[in-house]
């Protein structure tokens, strides 16, 4: 898997048109390890547009940390007002495409918005929220489908200083109340509907169920997405509890997003440094959600700076990251990072393969997407489905494509270069964390040949080291943890309302030897290659223990998906009374490879070419114990697969623990139902 013999360089015209050329990024790298704070204090007064100069680049306390202390700014200057005036003023900021079907090339919905344009609403939208009451250190709540209102309820939040808490579309009404209840919400934004695969999410129901139980919402503000403006939409509704429907006439005022709307534009509010611009749960196998708390500043630097270098940002780009911004790489990579940089993003409502898997192309054909970025998951279904979709549309624009959210196994990363960048785009493979806010480990194309399924390298001043379990750092051709030794600015500030949890969770693994200061542990195995590259292995609770063996699952699924027929695959461990634990296998196969196991007899084949195929590829000892196959895995909405729940499957337990983040139920059931011919 870990191949060092296969690096595929940029072309020579990506390289000679680089925005920064390798000879500036050496100087960048030389310079952020020579003196790390001068690198970043220069850094902060170049990229943000301060209203008063911090006056201390970092206070390390550890593990808190605070950095350019004293200084004033907005999230939403640095997106929208910095822009007013110049010639990015009337560019596109947004280009928007909802759902509904396609005709003839084209999108039934399609809205375009100039940062002029953007800025006006954003500012509107924001004297609506003061004029509703909210104050600096209010937390607002978005609960909203990927339309253009769900940007600029962000914004307009961050415009007034209020903290917002951006909860995933897809999420129940339990869901959604827990993170409410947390964060001490003062408002929901929403949605009377949201398409998803042909069918509209009844958001604002949820939404109404959950402030039902949460006290501190004041106000409940709904777009019209689906059509049903003046529509009393929860009387006689069976899906709303009574209880709800008396909560929300009596006691929560309903506002639609039209009428909040103001004809005076608000002036951005200035805040602290360190002022929290956002909070955003991520789900664990047990417990409460997490509430990951992010700061304005080095934050807002983090998103700009690393967007401008990992993707080779020119004013000409037209950027599609494909997450949803209920995900932190939404939040970065769809709003603030490219807002910042003054580039044009390109944001889709609905589901990459609906109503057909030439969707995504005909949106990239149809707006000349230069720089593309999405999830392995979302690579490999597209592969599943072969190349027959991304030929029918002309992708030339591509010049540049992205990778995020799980390690991308090196046959998908080949098939990505060569059918949709047609062996001439670059792939940056991106390793970072809701908690680290932005990039951490990628490779800069400009100077790095890119080798499939490898992370690369840590960024121009992130600290990023492959340790032992004593801390000690692995020699190339070894793997242990990833670890970060020192604070970035990016980076989370806590644990909303539970210090203890951030400390505990992300500080307590490691430390220095030379001063005891705590390094940051990503919860990420990696493995150093003999060029000192680093390759994620997957998260250190996915390693397996097989009769004395460390396997890593993202080893062995990486393996099975470079066998031919296999399109997905999910590993996971169970409990072996001889081995210690067994290997087993969930894969789902391309569609042209289905009719092979038809039967029992066929599947008994596939099954033994499989298991021959892993010996070959890692070692006899690496052989799945069985294979399961399947048409879907169980995923969350962003695209990650649940092993805790294939995990229970393949004991032959009830899939338990929680669930919200589940994007397609199905998927379990079926799993769950399964019999062996």
């Amino acid at each position: 898997m870990f191949s060092t013999d296969e690096a595929i360089k940029s072309t020579s015209e990506f390289v000679k048109n680089a925005t920064v050329n390798a000879s500036q990024f050496e100087e960048i790298f030389e310079n952020a390890g020579s003196a790390s704070l001068k690198y970043w204090q220069n850094l902060a007064e170049t990229k943000i547009l301060w209203k008063k100069s911090f006056t201390n680049v970092r206070v390390w306390n550890p593990p808190f940390v605070e950095w350019f202390k004293d200084g004033l700014l907005n999230a939403s200057t640095q997106c929208l007002d910095k822009h007013l005036g110049t010639q990015t003023e009337n560019k596109i900021a947004l280009v928007w495409h909802g759902e509904p079907a396609f005709e003839n090339g084209e999108s039934l919905e399609r809205r375009v918005f100039t940062f002029g344009e953007l800025h006006a609403e954003v500012a509107k939208f924001a004297q609506g929220l003061l004029n509703l009451g909210l104050i600096k250190g209010d937390v607002a709540a978005i609960y909203m489908p990927l339309i253009p209102e769900s940007i600029v309820a962000m914004l307009a939040c961050a415009r007034i200083g209020v903290t917002h808490s951006v909860v995933f579309g897809g999420f129940s009404a339990d869901a959604l109340k827990d993170r409410i209840n947390d964060a001490n919400a003062k408002i929901i934004i929403t949605a009377n509907g949201g398409y998803r695969r042909g069918k509209i999410l009844n958001l604002i129901v949820s939404a109404i169920q959950a402030a039902a139980s949460c006290e501190s919402v004041k106000n409940i503000i709904s777009v019209d997405r689906a059509g049903t403006t003046g529509q009393s939409w929860y009387q006689k509704n069976d899906s709303v509890s009574v209880e709800a429907q008396e909560f929300v006439k009596s006691a929560v005022p309903f506002h639609w997003y039209h009428n909040v709307l103001s004809s005076k534009l608000a002036e951005p509010a200035d805040v602290s440094s360190e002022h929290p611009l956002f909070i955003l749960y991520t789900s664990g196998t047990t417990g409460k959600p997490k509430g990951v708390v992010h700061s304005t500043a080095g934050y807002m630097l983090w998103a700009q700076t690393s967007f401008e270098w990992v993707f080779d940002h020119k004013k000409t780009d037209i950027f599609w990251c494909t997450a949803d911004i209920g995900w932190v790489t939404g939040h970065t990579y769809v709003v603030y990072g490219p807002l910042a940089a003054g580039a044009t993003a390109v944001i889709y409502e609905g589901a990459p393969d609906f109503p057909n898997y030439s969707r995504i192309w005909q949106i990239i054909e149809r707006e000349k997407v230069s720089i593309f970025y999405t999830a392995p998951t979302a690579i490999r279904s597209f592969m599943k489905q072969g190349d027959s979709f991304p030929a029918s549309k002309n992708l030339s624009s591509l010049r540049l494509l992205g990778s995020v959210g799980e390690p991308i196994n090196p046959e998908a990363w080949r098939w990505y270069h060569k059918v949709i960048g047609n062996q001439q785009c670059p792939i940056v493979d991106t390793w970072w964390q809701t908690e680290t806010g932005g990039i951490m480990i990628s490779a800069l194309p400009v100077l790095h040949a890119q080798k499939p399924g490898c992370a690369m390298r840590p960024l121009p001043g992130i600290q990023a080291d492959v340790v032992a379990d004593d801390g000690t750092p692995v020699q190339n051709g070894q793997s242990g943890k990833l670890v970060i030794k020192e604070p970035w600015p990016s980076q989370l500030r806590t644990v909303h309302g539970d210090p203890e949890r951030y400390k505990s969770v992300y500080w307590s693994s490691f430390s220095s030897k030379i001063d005891s200061s705590p390094w940051y542990f990503a919860g990420d195995g990696a493995y150093k290659d003999a060029d000192g590259c680093i390759w994620i292995t997957g998260r250190v609770d996915d390693v397996m223990n097989v009769a004395g063996h460390r396997i890593g699952t993202m080893e062995l699924e990486s393996a099975l998906v470079g066998n031919i027929h296999v399109a997905e695959a999910a590993v996971v461990g169970i409990p072996d009374e001889v081995k210690g634990t067994s290997i087993f296998a969930f894969v789902s196969l391309k569609s042209e490879f289905k009719s092979k196991i038809a039967n029992g007899e066929g599947k008994m084949e596939m099954s033994k070419l499989l298991k021959d195929h892993v010996s070959r590829e890692i070692g006899s000892f690496a052989k799945p114990e069985q294979i399961r196959f399947t048409d879907v895995l169980p995923k969350t909405r962003s695209g990650k697969i649940m092993r805790r729940l294939l995990r229970d499957i393949a004991s032959g337990k009830s899939a338990v623990g929680d669930t919200t983040t589940l994007e397609d139920m199905s998927a379990l059931v079926s799993l769950a139902d399964y019999r062996e011919e």
